[in-house]
């Protein structure tokens, strides 16, 4: 008998140290998990070996502060070793309201693209990104016309790459005439961003 009145008292402990650690997982320390670099020739936190990218070949940066929360922040990045100009956008930080309000802005099957359907939010990320940076990308592709162009990303980043692409894909003239062959996506777990048939 006494084991099973102890029964209750155990399983609201649980529950309660579950929600502590939802508590602290998701909503307290997730902005303090993430980590944006202010100076990556002495980083803070770098991983053994070092990041793996000459800080004199970034070629711009930018955080909250500079995309207004249209868009996570992001870099590109000139890899003269690999001959190709990389365009980075970091993931979902599970601390910024921007992000949730790009990933909530999805009007389901109303934004129609290229003959299927697209997340609202990442698409209207995409096209900011893409005018914000379209003459930084356009004077790298003419300067180093031999270079392949990269767009990568992961989580909510990676969906606004995929889209990114698809934009750019559709306006090569815009960046002065790239080849098509030229250009590459390269999205890591992305959020459901498209039609499958895109």
């Amino acid at each position: 008998m006494s084991i099973c009145c102890g029964l209750p008292i155990l399983e609201s402990v649980y529950c309660l140290a579950c929600a502590r650690w939802v508590w602290l997982k998701c909503l307290y320390t997730a902005g303090r998990e993430t980590l944006y670099e202010e100076d990556l020739r002495n980083p803070l936190w770098a991983p053994l070996g070092g990041y793996g990218i000459n800080p004199d070949w970034v070629i711009l940066r930018k955080d909250y502060d500079e995309t207004f929360g249209h868009v996570p922040p992001y870099m590109v990045y000139l890899d003269h070793d690999h001959s190709d100009i990389v365009l980075v956008v970091r993931g979902l930080n599970l601390a910024k309201e921007s992000d949730y309000a790009v990933m909530l802005d999805n009007k389901l099957g109303q934004t129609k693209f290229d003959g299927g359907y697209v997340h609202n939010g990442l698409l209207k990320a995409a096209e900011w990104m893409f005018d914000a940076e379209c003459e930084v990308l356009r004077e790298l592709v003419m300067k180093y016309p031999n270079y392949t162009l990269t767009f990568t990303g992961h989580s909510l980043g990676a969906g606004v790459v995929a889209l990114l692409t698809l934009l750019v894909l559709q306006d090569l003239k815009k960046l002065g005439n790239i080849e098509r062959k030229k250009i590459r996506c390269y999205a890591t777990a992305p959020s459901r961003c498209m039609s499958l048939y895109i």
